[in-house]
């Protein structure tokens, strides 16, 4: 690795990358049958560790990256279950409109954006109630069952996520 002092972050990150990025890429190909979006993914995962503080602090580099990968997968997962969410309302509203207004989409594929970013900074347990319980429409015991927790647990959760979008939206003192 040229030019990069040994023991420095940067060289730390290049020779993760060398080293571990073909393995990485194999797991994701044979995990999701897709070469394109093992790559997608893979590429995701470093860019994951360029962020960190300090990348030399990583013990175990393939479970570390595994598991990146994995939590990228299911971010993924969720943005597209989102997606396909909103645009089965909007498929049903232009069935009942018989024309959708470009306008319209574009500002609900804006609002989506918007809320996918909302959540992403949300603990997974919080996001994941909330998703089950506003687009696959389960009540709080379904939800709690699913998540191994109270339904109370499950209220709080949602609360806690609507509030979190509210103030993203209105500002944080604005409850």
């Amino acid at each position: 690795m040229p030019d990069l002092p040994a023991g420095s972050p940067s060289h730390t990150v290049a020779s993760l990358y060398s080293d571990h990025h073909g393995w990485l890429h194999a797991w994701l190909r044979k995990r999701l049958g897709c070469s394109q979006r093992a790559a997608d993914i893979a590429q995701d995962a470093f860019l994951r560790v360029l962020l960190l503080a300090d990348p030399r602090q990583i013990g175990q580099p393939r479970a570390f990256l595994a598991t990146t990968a994995n939590r990228l997968m299911i971010d993924k997962a969720r943005r597209r279950r989102i997606e396909q969410a909103y645009l089965d309302a909007l498929a049903v509203r232009a069935d009942e409109a018989a024309v959708a207004d470009p306008q319209a989409i574009h500002a609900a594929v804006q609002a989506l954006d918007r809320l996918c970013d909302m959540l992403q900074g949300l603990p997974a347990r919080q996001r994941e109630a909330f998703l089950l319980n506003r687009l696959d429409g389960l009540g709080y015991a379904q939800i709690a069952e699913r998540l191994g927790v109270s339904s109370s647990t499950v209220k709080q959760y949602i609360a806690k996520v609507l509030v979190h979008c509210y103030a993203v939206v209105h500002g944080p003192g604005s409850l």
